[in-house]
């Protein structure tokens, strides 16, 4: 009687070496996907919100820019030189000087405050626009420096800052309408129709782009609003679409 052996192979229990590297490589692309994916929207995410932040920031200031040159008064400067008092308004291509109703800087103001604007170039160092106030007193303080101590730096990553100031028509002094890149009001004996500040900043990261920001800023002080004779004046009517486009 012959008996009959059946040989049985029995596959060994768990996963052999490559298996496990196989799957652990699977997974490790799919987490790399995963996690690549997550890091790329958190810094989209925080790169939107610094944007936000940087429009949010540039908007208030614009509207803090705006309401201290339309508190523009005409302020008499005292002096005891011959040509005696003068307006107090002195612009420039990147400077501006003047007297306010309306202070930025103070929480609480008493009276007048004499403001200047400034944009400086500095090498290296980048570029600064820059704020200086104080109180207005009764003296001839346009003849002075701004005190470094009361700078306060208004915009990061400004690469350019430009002042230009509207003047009417008149014949007498053989001038023509339009803007112009300089105004001393002790010279034209009044306050220019309206101010346009065009700021220039830097935006992104590696590849920044420079983005200009203009502001069209009427002077009540001047009274420019005026109708003549029914007529609305071309500033005015500048200042109007402006406005409308803006939403203002």
């Amino acid at each position: 009687m012959t008996t009959r052996f059946k040989r049985v192979w029995h596959r060994p229990q768990g996963f052999t070496l490559i298996e496990v590297m196989v799957t652990l490589t699977i997974i490790g692309f799919i987490l790399l996907i995963v996690f690549g994916s997550f890091r790329l929207g958190l810094s989209a995410w925080e790169k939107g919100e610094s944007m936000k932040n940087e429009y949010q920031k540039i908007r208030i200031l614009s509207e803090l820019i705006s309401r201290q040159i339309k508190s523009v008064v005409p302020y008499k400067i005292k002096t005891q030189k011959a040509e005696g008092d003068y307006l107090g308004f002195e612009g420039k291509a990147q400077s501006l000087k003047f007297v306010s109703a309306f202070s930025i800087k103070a929480k609480n103001p008493e009276g007048f405050v004499y403001a200047v604007y400034q944009f400086r170039k500095e090498g290296r160092e980048g570029s600064r626009f820059l704020l200086y106030e104080q109180r207005a007193l009764n003296k001839d303080f346009f003849e002075e420096e701004p005190r470094e101590e009361l700078a306060v730096s208004l915009l990061e990553g400004v690469s350019d800052v430009r002042f230009e100031y509207y003047q009417k028509e008149d014949t007498l002094k053989n001038r023509t309408e339009g803007w112009v890149q300089e105004w001393s009001a002790k010279e034209e004996k009044e306050l220019p129709e309206a101010l346009k500040v065009t700021i220039t900043y830097e935006q992104g990261g590696n590849e920044k782009m420079e983005i200009p920001l203009e502001l069209l800023i009427p002077m009540p002080a001047y009274q420019f609003e005026g109708i003549i004779g029914g007529q609305v004046s071309p500033l005015q009517r500048i200042i109007q679409e402006r406005l409308r486009s803006t939403g203002r």
